[in-house]
Protein backbone atom coordinates (compact mmCIF):
# COMPACT_ATOMS: atom_id res chain seq x y z
CA UNK A 1 0.00 0.00 0.00
CA UNK A 2 1.78 3.56 -0.72
CA UNK A 3 1.91 6.22 1.05
CA UNK A 4 -0.71 8.25 0.19
CA UNK A 5 -3.22 5.18 0.37
CA UNK A 6 -1.98 4.77 3.78
CA UNK A 7 -3.14 8.16 4.84
CA UNK A 8 -6.39 8.49 3.69
CA UNK A 9 -7.10 5.17 5.34
CA UNK A 10 -5.97 6.33 8.50
CA UNK A 11 -8.12 9.84 7.91
CA UNK A 12 -11.04 7.72 7.73
CA UNK A 13 -10.27 5.34 10.47
CA UNK A 14 -9.67 8.68 12.61
CA UNK A 15 -12.66 10.23 11.78
CA UNK A 16 -14.91 6.97 12.52
CA UNK A 17 -13.19 6.61 15.89
CA UNK A 18 -13.58 10.78 16.93
CA UNK A 19 -17.13 10.74 15.46
CA UNK A 20 -19.56 10.62 18.22
CA UNK A 21 -22.37 7.91 17.52
CA UNK A 22 -25.89 9.60 17.86
CA UNK A 23 -28.82 7.75 18.44
CA UNK A 24 -31.67 7.37 15.75
CA UNK A 25 -34.46 10.35 16.81
CA UNK A 26 -37.21 8.43 17.80
CA UNK A 27 -40.38 8.46 16.27
CA UNK A 28 -43.53 9.77 17.69
CA UNK A 29 -45.85 6.81 19.67
CA UNK A 30 -48.41 6.07 17.84
CA UNK A 31 -52.09 7.93 18.57
CA UNK A 32 -54.63 6.25 19.83
CA UNK A 33 -57.49 5.37 18.10
CA UNK A 34 -59.39 7.92 19.82
CA UNK A 35 -57.62 10.86 19.00
CA UNK A 36 -58.07 10.00 15.33
CA UNK A 37 -61.47 9.75 15.86
CA UNK A 38 -62.04 13.08 18.08
CA UNK A 39 -59.49 14.69 15.47
CA UNK A 40 -61.79 13.86 12.47
CA UNK A 41 -65.38 14.39 14.48
CA UNK A 42 -63.34 17.99 15.18
CA UNK A 43 -63.28 18.41 11.26
CA UNK A 44 -66.96 17.52 10.92
CA UNK A 45 -68.23 21.42 10.48
CA UNK A 46 -71.12 19.67 11.74
CA UNK A 47 -71.24 17.41 13.64
CA UNK A 48 -68.95 19.88 15.73
CA UNK A 49 -72.02 22.42 15.85
CA UNK A 50 -74.36 20.21 16.81
CA UNK A 51 -71.99 19.29 19.84
CA UNK A 52 -71.73 22.45 20.99
CA UNK A 53 -75.54 23.58 20.54
CA UNK A 54 -76.43 20.10 22.31
CA UNK A 55 -74.01 20.60 25.54
CA UNK A 56 -75.70 24.04 25.89
CA UNK A 57 -78.54 22.84 25.76
CA UNK A 58 -78.05 20.24 28.08
CA UNK A 59 -76.18 23.10 30.48
CA UNK A 60 -79.22 25.17 29.86
CA UNK A 61 -82.00 23.44 31.16
CA UNK A 62 -79.65 21.45 34.42
CA UNK A 63 -77.69 24.07 35.46
CA UNK A 64 -80.10 26.98 34.34
CA UNK A 65 -82.34 26.62 36.94
CA UNK A 66 -79.78 27.41 40.11
CA UNK A 67 -79.16 30.95 38.36
CA UNK A 68 -82.65 31.48 37.50
CA UNK A 69 -84.69 30.98 40.61
CA UNK A 70 -88.10 30.99 39.35
CA UNK A 71 -90.61 28.10 40.32
CA UNK A 72 -91.73 26.31 37.80
CA UNK A 73 -94.96 25.59 39.27
CA UNK A 74 -95.39 28.49 40.67
CA UNK A 75 -99.22 29.90 40.57
CA UNK A 76 -99.77 32.85 41.42
CA UNK A 77 -103.06 33.81 43.88
CA UNK A 78 -104.74 37.30 44.17
CA UNK A 79 -103.70 40.32 42.82
CA UNK A 80 -100.51 38.67 41.45
CA UNK A 81 -102.47 36.68 39.59
CA UNK A 82 -104.09 39.28 37.63
CA UNK A 83 -100.66 40.89 37.55
CA UNK A 84 -98.86 38.69 36.24
CA UNK A 85 -101.16 36.08 34.05
CA UNK A 86 -100.57 36.24 30.19
CA UNK A 87 -97.25 38.18 30.41
CA UNK A 88 -95.75 38.52 26.75
CA UNK A 89 -91.86 37.94 26.62
CA UNK A 90 -89.77 41.06 27.53
CA UNK A 91 -87.76 41.78 24.76
CA UNK A 92 -91.49 42.99 23.61
CA UNK A 93 -90.82 46.41 25.48
CA UNK A 94 -87.81 47.60 23.03
CA UNK A 95 -90.08 48.17 20.64
CA UNK A 96 -93.88 48.57 21.95
CA UNK A 97 -93.56 49.69 26.16
CA UNK A 98 -97.63 49.01 25.85
CA UNK A 99 -97.52 45.16 26.14
CA UNK A 100 -97.73 43.34 29.25
CA UNK A 101 -94.11 42.41 30.41
CA UNK A 102 -91.32 42.83 32.78
CA UNK A 103 -87.51 41.26 32.71
CA UNK A 104 -88.23 39.53 35.66
CA UNK A 105 -90.45 37.56 33.15
CA UNK A 106 -87.98 37.37 29.66
CA UNK A 107 -89.91 34.85 28.35
CA UNK A 108 -93.10 35.67 30.05
CA UNK A 109 -95.83 33.32 31.42
CA UNK A 110 -98.50 31.64 31.10
CA UNK A 111 -102.58 31.97 31.49
CA UNK A 112 -102.00 31.13 34.60
CA UNK A 113 -99.12 32.84 35.37
CA UNK A 114 -96.67 30.48 35.52
CA UNK A 115 -93.09 31.54 34.23
CA UNK A 116 -92.21 29.91 30.59
CA UNK A 117 -88.75 30.15 30.70
CA UNK A 118 -89.00 28.14 34.10
CA UNK A 119 -91.16 25.95 32.81
CA UNK A 120 -88.78 25.39 29.64
CA UNK A 121 -86.40 24.17 31.40
CA UNK A 122 -88.10 22.08 33.52
CA UNK A 123 -89.28 20.30 30.60
CA UNK A 124 -86.33 20.10 28.67
CA UNK A 125 -85.01 17.63 32.01
CA UNK A 126 -87.73 15.71 31.62
CA UNK A 127 -87.81 15.19 28.06
CA UNK A 128 -83.75 14.83 27.46
CA UNK A 129 -83.67 12.62 30.55
CA UNK A 130 -86.80 10.05 28.86
CA UNK A 131 -84.57 10.77 25.36
CA UNK A 132 -80.81 9.11 26.98
CA UNK A 133 -83.23 6.59 29.39
CA UNK A 134 -85.17 4.90 26.48
CA UNK A 135 -82.38 5.28 23.93
CA UNK A 136 -79.72 3.56 26.87
CA UNK A 137 -82.49 0.99 26.83
CA UNK A 138 -83.54 0.20 22.96
CA UNK A 139 -79.56 0.08 23.00
CA UNK A 140 -79.60 -3.24 25.00
CA UNK A 141 -82.16 -4.27 23.17
CA UNK A 142 -80.69 -4.22 19.75
CA UNK A 143 -77.45 -5.03 20.53
CA UNK A 144 -78.09 -8.17 22.64
CA UNK A 145 -81.00 -9.30 19.98
CA UNK A 146 -78.24 -8.67 17.05
CA UNK A 147 -75.08 -10.34 18.45
CA UNK A 148 -77.29 -13.20 19.36
CA UNK A 149 -78.59 -13.64 15.79
CA UNK A 150 -75.54 -12.69 13.94
CA UNK A 151 -73.35 -15.12 16.21
CA UNK A 152 -75.38 -17.84 17.17
CA UNK A 153 -76.99 -19.39 13.71
CA UNK A 154 -79.81 -21.16 15.16
CA UNK A 155 -81.07 -17.45 16.59
CA UNK A 156 -80.74 -15.93 13.51
CA UNK A 157 -84.47 -16.85 12.12
CA UNK A 158 -86.53 -16.51 15.34
CA UNK A 159 -84.98 -13.64 16.01
CA UNK A 160 -85.06 -11.51 12.30
CA UNK A 161 -88.51 -12.41 12.50
CA UNK A 162 -88.83 -10.49 15.50
CA UNK A 163 -86.99 -7.95 14.57
CA UNK A 164 -89.50 -7.94 11.17
CA UNK A 165 -92.27 -8.25 13.36
CA UNK A 166 -91.97 -5.00 15.27
CA UNK A 167 -90.62 -2.96 12.30
CA UNK A 168 -94.23 -4.04 10.32
CA UNK A 169 -96.28 -2.90 13.78
CA UNK A 170 -97.68 0.74 13.70
CA UNK A 171 -96.26 2.68 16.41
CA UNK A 172 -98.06 5.45 17.61
CA UNK A 173 -101.63 3.38 17.90
CA UNK A 174 -99.17 0.98 19.54
CA UNK A 175 -98.18 3.55 21.71
CA UNK A 176 -101.15 5.11 22.87
CA UNK A 177 -102.88 1.91 23.41
CA UNK A 178 -99.77 0.54 25.76
CA UNK A 179 -100.23 4.36 27.22
CA UNK A 180 -103.86 3.60 27.76
CA UNK A 181 -103.81 0.03 29.52
CA UNK A 182 -100.95 0.76 31.96
CA UNK A 183 -100.84 4.50 32.61
CA UNK A 184 -103.02 3.95 35.77
CA UNK A 185 -101.69 0.84 37.30
CA UNK A 186 -98.29 2.17 37.08
CA UNK A 187 -99.19 5.52 38.40
CA UNK A 188 -100.47 4.02 41.69
CA UNK A 189 -96.86 2.02 41.93
CA UNK A 190 -94.50 4.77 41.13
CA UNK A 191 -96.07 8.01 41.48
CA UNK A 192 -98.14 10.14 38.53
CA UNK A 193 -94.65 11.49 37.40
CA UNK A 194 -92.96 8.28 38.15
CA UNK A 195 -95.10 5.72 36.56
CA UNK A 196 -95.64 8.11 33.41
CA UNK A 197 -91.86 8.35 33.10
CA UNK A 198 -91.09 4.28 33.85
CA UNK A 199 -94.11 4.01 31.05
CA UNK A 200 -93.26 6.17 28.06
CA UNK A 201 -89.10 5.50 28.24
CA UNK A 202 -90.34 0.93 28.44
CA UNK A 203 -92.42 1.64 25.40
CA UNK A 204 -90.25 4.27 23.77
CA UNK A 205 -87.60 1.61 24.58
CA UNK A 206 -89.47 -1.23 23.41
CA UNK A 207 -90.22 -0.03 20.22
CA UNK A 208 -87.23 1.36 18.48
CA UNK A 209 -83.96 -1.08 18.92
CA UNK A 210 -85.11 -2.88 15.53
CA UNK A 211 -82.69 -0.71 13.41
CA UNK A 212 -79.83 -1.01 15.99
CA UNK A 213 -80.48 -4.86 15.74
CA UNK A 214 -80.53 -5.40 12.26
CA UNK A 215 -77.38 -2.70 11.98
CA UNK A 216 -75.12 -4.76 15.01
CA UNK A 217 -76.38 -8.15 13.17
CA UNK A 218 -74.97 -7.39 9.70
CA UNK A 219 -71.08 -6.35 11.93
CA UNK A 220 -71.35 -9.92 13.35
CA UNK A 221 -72.44 -12.30 10.59
CA UNK A 222 -69.11 -10.32 8.91
CA UNK A 223 -66.97 -10.53 11.60
CA UNK A 224 -67.46 -14.22 12.51
CA UNK A 225 -65.53 -14.71 9.36
CA UNK A 226 -62.38 -12.59 10.48
CA UNK A 227 -58.94 -14.34 11.10
CA UNK A 228 -58.51 -13.10 14.82
CA UNK A 229 -62.63 -14.81 15.88
CA UNK A 230 -61.12 -18.21 13.69
CA UNK A 231 -58.15 -17.95 15.65
CA UNK A 232 -59.29 -17.73 19.00
CA UNK A 233 -62.19 -20.49 18.06
CA UNK A 234 -59.43 -22.41 17.39
CA UNK A 235 -57.93 -22.23 20.61
CA UNK A 236 -61.62 -23.31 22.71
CA UNK A 237 -62.26 -19.80 23.06
CA UNK A 238 -65.95 -19.97 25.29
CA UNK A 239 -68.75 -18.20 23.17
CA UNK A 240 -69.68 -15.65 26.02
CA UNK A 241 -66.15 -14.76 26.54
CA UNK A 242 -65.61 -14.52 22.34
CA UNK A 243 -68.53 -12.05 22.17
CA UNK A 244 -67.28 -9.91 25.03
CA UNK A 245 -63.78 -9.59 24.33
CA UNK A 246 -63.36 -9.60 20.35
CA UNK A 247 -66.97 -9.36 18.66
CA UNK A 248 -68.62 -6.22 20.48
CA UNK A 249 -65.35 -4.42 20.53
CA UNK A 250 -65.23 -4.21 16.60
CA UNK A 251 -69.18 -3.40 16.56
CA UNK A 252 -68.81 -0.28 18.64
CA UNK A 253 -69.21 2.27 16.19
CA UNK A 254 -72.07 1.39 14.60
CA UNK A 255 -73.69 0.91 18.51
CA UNK A 256 -72.29 4.70 19.13
CA UNK A 257 -73.86 5.70 16.08
CA UNK A 258 -77.11 4.44 16.76
CA UNK A 259 -77.17 5.79 20.23
CA UNK A 260 -77.02 9.00 18.91
CA UNK A 261 -79.67 8.54 16.90
CA UNK A 262 -81.59 6.80 19.26
CA UNK A 263 -82.20 10.13 21.33
CA UNK A 264 -83.36 12.30 18.88
CA UNK A 265 -86.01 9.61 18.07
CA UNK A 266 -86.90 9.01 21.95
CA UNK A 267 -87.18 12.71 22.34
CA UNK A 268 -89.84 13.31 19.10
CA UNK A 269 -91.53 9.94 20.60
CA UNK A 270 -92.23 11.29 23.90
CA UNK A 271 -93.25 14.87 22.85
CA UNK A 272 -95.67 13.28 20.03
CA UNK A 273 -97.37 11.50 23.23
CA UNK A 274 -97.12 14.61 25.34
CA UNK A 275 -98.85 16.70 22.73
CA UNK A 276 -100.95 14.32 22.08
CA UNK A 277 -102.58 14.39 25.79
CA UNK A 278 -100.79 10.71 26.53
CA UNK A 279 -97.55 11.73 28.38
CA UNK A 280 -97.15 13.16 31.83
CA UNK A 281 -99.72 14.95 33.64
CA UNK A 282 -100.96 18.74 32.39
CA UNK A 283 -99.43 20.60 35.65
CA UNK A 284 -95.81 18.60 34.99
CA UNK A 285 -94.34 20.30 31.89
CA UNK A 286 -92.35 18.80 29.39
CA UNK A 287 -91.37 20.17 25.60
CA UNK A 288 -94.55 18.28 24.43
CA UNK A 289 -96.57 19.21 26.94
CA UNK A 290 -95.93 22.71 26.98
CA UNK A 291 -96.61 22.59 22.98
CA UNK A 292 -100.11 21.27 23.79
CA UNK A 293 -100.79 24.11 26.09
CA UNK A 294 -100.47 26.32 23.58
CA UNK A 295 -101.90 25.24 20.28
CA UNK A 296 -105.46 26.62 22.30
CA UNK A 297 -104.14 29.90 21.85
CA UNK A 298 -101.34 30.04 19.48
CA UNK A 299 -103.06 33.13 17.54
CA UNK A 300 -102.74 35.15 20.55
CA UNK A 301 -99.48 33.64 22.05
CA UNK A 302 -97.38 32.23 19.63
CA UNK A 303 -94.29 32.42 21.27
CA UNK A 304 -95.95 29.63 23.27
CA UNK A 305 -95.77 27.42 20.83
CA UNK A 306 -92.05 28.88 18.96
CA UNK A 307 -89.57 28.20 22.11
CA UNK A 308 -90.48 24.32 22.63
CA UNK A 309 -90.72 23.94 19.37
CA UNK A 310 -87.39 25.26 18.71
CA UNK A 311 -86.21 23.61 21.31
CA UNK A 312 -87.18 20.32 20.59
CA UNK A 313 -85.65 20.54 16.99
CA UNK A 314 -82.66 22.32 17.78
CA UNK A 315 -81.68 18.89 20.00
CA UNK A 316 -83.00 16.87 17.24
CA UNK A 317 -80.79 18.40 14.54
CA UNK A 318 -78.08 18.65 16.64
CA UNK A 319 -78.20 14.80 17.59
CA UNK A 320 -78.59 14.22 14.11
CA UNK A 321 -75.59 15.76 13.18
CA UNK A 322 -73.43 14.38 15.98
CA UNK A 323 -74.69 11.22 14.17
CA UNK A 324 -73.42 11.84 10.90
CA UNK A 325 -70.24 13.06 12.24
CA UNK A 326 -69.46 9.70 14.65
CA UNK A 327 -70.25 7.65 11.65
CA UNK A 328 -67.94 9.15 9.56
CA UNK A 329 -65.19 9.90 12.37
CA UNK A 330 -65.40 5.82 13.06
CA UNK A 331 -65.35 4.75 9.71
CA UNK A 332 -61.53 3.67 8.97
CA UNK A 333 -61.90 4.46 5.12
CA UNK A 334 -63.21 8.16 6.39
CA UNK A 335 -61.21 8.84 8.59
CA UNK A 336 -58.19 11.20 8.00
CA UNK A 337 -60.18 12.97 4.87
Amino acid sequence: MTEGNESRVTAVTSAMVTEPLTDPVPSAPPRSQWVDVWAQFRHHRGAFAGLIVFMTIILGVFLGPLLYAQDAQYVPTGRDFLRLKDMRPAYMLLWDSGVKAEWAHPLGTDNIGRDTLARLMQGGQVSITVGLAAMLLSLFLGTLIGTMAGYFRKLDGPLMRLTDLFLALPLLPLLLVTVLLFREPLKQAFGPEGGIFVLIVFIVGVTSWMQTARIVRGDVLALKEREFVLAAQSIGTRSGKMVIRHILPNVLSPIMVSATLGIATAIITESALSFLGFGFPPDFPTWGRLLNDAVDRMTLFPERAIFPGVLISLTVLSVNYMGDGLRDALDPRIRGR
